[in-house]
């Protein structure tokens, strides 16, 4: 039987004790540590002309279904059977509601800088942020902005988004106006105001803090969130079965892409695995 990803607010106590001392556990063996490494190393933006694979580019989706497979598997080393649970931001909207509260992931943060003072990954209770793009050595978090508020994708965001018919278009980056992948990421083309990110970009904003930039997995919320992204492309994949992984083939010469994204049947890295190969999950797991 394969495992069940569930409903982070669906969790019965026990479930949140063992996702939560999984990850603890993950922490102190260094091993948590490594994978925010990895995303740091792989965040690489369209301005920079090394290739791209974990955002901004087609492979945003199969990139982090693999991300978040490792991490599982990580955490089932630790305990049997747990799984990553997803946040579903279009339900549970409280910022003092699960997946925030004291049993799960603590809450938004506190005083001037943020701090976030309560549940299992405060600093005081030993979750120390080591791994970092900035010099703070704790979670930061602001959920929903309340000093100038920010509010989570809405229904007609994430709507536009399913409705897409295609996958990806070219230019295959942040720009691209077209697609689901880039529908969901939230990349827009405007410059100002919080129109700037929708869907996916939009929610790491409302958590704010460290959930911003490269270092985002330092906030274990990053795996709920990605744990229902990966279920959104798993929804839109039912509606839209011809809606196969774009670009088939690599860009061609003289393309601004080539060598900068990968195509269907084309390795990622840091893993010997294609986007092809992580467009279906049913024999991996499943969600409730």
């Amino acid at each position: 039987m394969v495992p069940t990803r569930k409903n982070v607010t669906k969790l019965t106590r026990a479930e949140r004790r063992r996702f939560v001392d999984a990850v603890l556990a993950l922490k102190r063996k260094g091993r948590y540590d490594e994978f925010v490494r990895v995303h740091i190393d792989y965040y690489v933006s369209d301005g920079d002309h090394r290739r791209r694979v974990a955002h901004m580019a087609p492979s945003f989706l199969p990139w982090h279904r693999k991300f978040l497979l490792e991490f599982e598997r990580a955490l089932q080393q630790e305990a049997p059977g747990v799984t990553v649970p997803y946040w579903d931001w279009t339900a549970a909207r409280s910022p003092v509601a699960p997946p925030w509260t004291d049993d799960l992931l603590g809450g938004t943060g506190r005083g001037r800088d943020r701090r976030v003072d309560t549940g299992p990954f405060a600093r005081a209770n030993g979750w120390v942020v080591r791994a970092n793009v900035t010099d703070d050595d704790f979670l930061v978090r602001d959920l929903g902005r309340p000093a100038d508020p920010f509010a989570l994708p809405s229904e007609a965001e994430l709507d536009a988004a399913m409705r897409e018919s295609t996958y990806d278009e070219e230019p295959w980056d942040s720009t691209v106006t077209s697609g689901f992948r880039n529908g969901l990421e939230g990349w827009t083309g405007s410059r100002f105001g919080n129109d700037r990110w929708r869907n996916h970009n939009r929610v790491h904003r409302w958590v704010g803090g460290t959930m911003l930039g490269g270092a985002s997995v330092n906030d274990p919320v990053f795996w709920l969130h990605h744990s229902f992204v990966d279920l959104l492309w798993s929804r839109w994949r039912r509606a839209h079965p011809e809606g196969a992984y774009q670009p088939a083939e690599p860009p061609g010469f003289g393309s601004l892409q080539r060598g900068r994204i990968v195509a269907r049947g084309e390795p990622m890295p840091p893993w010997n695995v294609t986007p092809a190969s992580m467009e279906g999950h049913g024999r991996l797991y499943r969600y409730a």
